[in-house]
């Protein structure tokens, strides 16, 4: 009888983007058991133009993945609001957010914001301070600095959670 192989833990980070603040957290999943690594954020000054920031943001994020050096990554999606002008530039920063990995060879998820609050506090339109206080249970050593830090922890949980069928998923799809 063969052993099965010993799997260690998976190092995941989680991206909130954002032009004004882009959070980011780092987690490693060990089976059901999730370990606090670090969580931040890359805050380009407001004052730069919109590609000087992109370019900021892709910087602290390499930076990050450099430091941290997960194996995969996660991204919230991007939800469409009333202001078509401010929902592109976010799509902008998104795109960066999911380059930034892509460009270290780590495959990227996506996740719905909604899908990312029903994973961590049980309901879909959950608020930040409940998505706060889940966090606090679920990863205790964690002390987000921001509430995109704290989103972005969230959205590496979600990860933990669902990563098994987000690979099947991919995998099917490239059949």
């Amino acid at each position: 009888m063969t052993a099965l192989p010993i799997r260690g833990p998976v190092r995941i980070i989680g991206i909130d983007p954002g032009l004004r603040r882009t959070g980011w957290g780092v987690i490693e999943a060990d089976g059901n058991r999730l370990i606090y690594v670090a969580c931040g954020s890359v805050e380009p000054p407001n004052d730069l133009p919109l590609a000087s920031r992109l370019l900021a943001i892709h910087e602290g994020l390499a930076s990050v993945l450099s430091d941290h050096q997960p194996m995969e990554a996660a991204v919230e999606q991007t939800f469409v609001n009333k202001d078509g002008v401010a929902t592109l530039k976010l799509g902008q920063a998104r795109g960066v957010a999911m380059l930034a990995p892509a460009m270290f060879g780590i495959s990227v998820a996506e996740y719905a914001p909604n899908q990312v609050k029903k994973t961590v506090v049980g309901a879909g339109h959950a608020e930040k301070a409940q998505i706060a206080m889940m966090l606090k249970i679920l990863l205790p050593k964690a002390d987000p600095p921001s509430a995109d830090a704290a989103d972005a922890l969230a959205i590496a949980i979600t990860h933990a959670h669902h990563r098994q069928s987000t690979a099947l998923r991919l995998k099917v799809a490239s059949l």
